[in-house]
């Protein structure tokens, strides 16, 4: 056994030189990558909505499911801290807040839209305020909408503001299937009704969605699934399965402000929200000039890998020989 163990000590330490040791480059990269995080604030207990701010770079906005009163918390991404926490003014108290968007005209949008009775509410509402330029606590005043459903009442946690068009969109969840996506008027309005009418049919379990910043595709995701559709004049078309990570409770997601990756957000004190390289996305921009070989010559194709992919390979076999070592000890054991 102790041959066993020196042998993954050594896999180790020969993995960790394979890897590269972390370098000042790669520290300095910190505020350019779309890296998970953890949300450390404990008042933070069921995270339902995920908003990448476009006012502050690495922060992403947030708010409990339910029973936390008309509050938002900007989380830094890369300490995982709030760093200010709204109170909306000017707002009846809310009763299923479930979604958060941000607008082409940078205000943010907030769903009361939930309904965990099944859709009987005969209505339920948005809240709109205006993003802050300073990040600290503060009461912020909003706008309220009244918003109702062209076809009866309907339980819904996804609310998506076109990032070009400015229109509002509501995905409803229904277990099985069955679901559809729902678009507001043109514009919204604080005196009247707002009616939401059915333009597609959504076949998920929806529990959040987002528009790709440049608005050319919409991911609505489940629990444990998510699709990615092609926006095409109003409506979603050429749906096609996106990765979701397996989480507690998946209950939100957003795109980065780049829109390379999805960040997808789960329920729960210390939840993870975590990236995934979103479907059709550019690639990221280079950040820096090419890596130099040990012979002072940057690396080419001609290489066929780079340096990851090589450490990834060197990798690959020092695990092949921790396996070899550990079957051969086993038969070793087994003979005496």
């Amino acid at each position: 056994m102790r041959a066993l163990v020196g042998v993954m000590g050594a896999a180790a330490l020969v993995l960790a030189g394979a890897a590269g040791p972390a370098t000042a480059a790669d520290a300095g990269r910190g505020e350019g990558r779309n890296d998970g995080f953890t949300i450390e604030d404990p008042r933070i207990t069921e995270s339902s909505g995920l908003a990448a701010s476009r006012a502050h770079p690495g922060v992403y906005w947030t708010h409990n499911d339910s029973d936390d009163g008309a509050h938002l918390y900007a989380v830094d991404s890369r300490t995982g801290r709030t760093v200010a926490t709204l109170t909306l003014s000017g707002v009846g108290a809310p009763r299923d807040v479930e979604a958060v968007s941000i607008g082409p005209d940078g205000d943010l949008y907030v769903g009361d839209i939930g309904d965990n009775l099944g859709g009987t509410w005969d209505h339920v509402w948005i809240y709109r305020l205006p993003e802050p330029k300073e990040l600290r606590d503060q009461t912020v005043k909003a706008t309220q909408y009244v918003v109702k459903y062209a076809d009866g009442a309907r339980d819904a946690e996804a609310l998506m503001v076109h990032p070009k068009t400015g229109r509002v969109y509501i995905a409803d969840k229904k277990r099985g299937g069955g679901g559809g996506l729902y678009a507001g008027p043109a514009e919204l309005s604080a005196s009247g009704t707002n009616v939401f009418r059915r333009v597609a049919d959504v076949d998920l379990w929806t529990t959040d969605g987002a528009f790709s910043p440049d608005g050319r595709r919409l991911l609505l995701r489940g629990y444990f699934e998510a699709t990615s559709y092609v926006w095409k004049g109003g409506r979603p078309v050429d749906p096609e399965r996106a990765d979701v990570p397996l989480q507690r409770q998946g209950e939100s997601v957003t795109y980065s402000p780049d829109g390379t990756t999805l960040m997808y957000g789960s329920e729960g004190r210390g939840s993870e929200v975590e990236p995934i390289a979103a479907p059709g996305a550019p690639d990221p921009e280079p950040t820096g000039g090419a890596a130099e070989s040990p012979s002072g010559k940057g690396s080419s194709a001609a290489d066929g890998k780079s340096g990851e992919d090589r450490s990834l390979g060197a990798g690959a076999v020092v695990i092949a020989l921790v396996l070899a070592a550990a079957l051969g000890l086993k038969r070793l054991f087994r003979k005496s």
